[in-house]
């Protein structure tokens, strides 16, 4: 009976080292094997980071086009009324302004919401703008609203100049 306590506590001997040597291993396999795979995934979104960043800030720029020519400033001289009916007119430029919108809608996947919703809010005080300078009873025909229109902004921010220090904003977040 001794010597099989002995026998046993010798093999015990052995067998502490070997699984403090193996719990050991583990411990540093499974840190290593996790290190490797966080610097994987930093690799990649480094990458996708480095391929995505042309395509966003083109989208920025493109919003900011459209920011520039539905300013009233840039958009009433480039759409001239096809007769003097404001109403016409009225409708003209919300088309104008629509169409311009229709083309740039895709451009929301690469900005972020709050810069998407700048760009709306900017779009709708534009159209609501016009809306309400036309609703002016001194207003009786189209060269009388262009000319109001631009009068209406010559001291103050356009919705467009708002949206675009708006997108400006997220262009340097996005450099970051």
């Amino acid at each position: 009976m001794n010597s099989d306590l002995i026998e046993v506590l010798s093999y015990l001997g052995y067998l502490i080292p070997a699984l403090v040597v193996g719990a050991i291993s583990y411990y540093f396999f499974k840190t290593h094997t996790a290190h490797l795979q966080r610097m994987q995934h930093y690799e990649i979104q480094s990458k996708i980071k480095k391929e995505s960043i042309p395509q966003r800030l083109q989208a920025y720029e493109r919003l900011v086009l459209f920011l520039e020519r539905i300013s009233p400033g840039s958009l009433i001289p480039r759409v001239k009324p096809y007769n003097d009916n404001k109403n016409d007119y009225e409708n003209l430029l919300i088309q104008t302004i629509e169409q311009e919108f229709e083309h740039n809608l895709t451009q929301q996947i690469f900005v972020s919401d709050a810069c998407w919703r700048a760009v709306k809010a900017s779009k709708n005080a534009t159209i609501t703008l016009i809306r309400n300078i036309s609703m002016k009873e001194s207003i009786k025909d189209a060269h009388k609203l262009r000319e109001e229109i631009l009068s209406e902004l010559l001291d103050k921010e356009t919705p467009s100049q708002t949206g675009i220090a708006f997108l400006k904003n997220g262009v340097a977040q996005l450099l970051q």
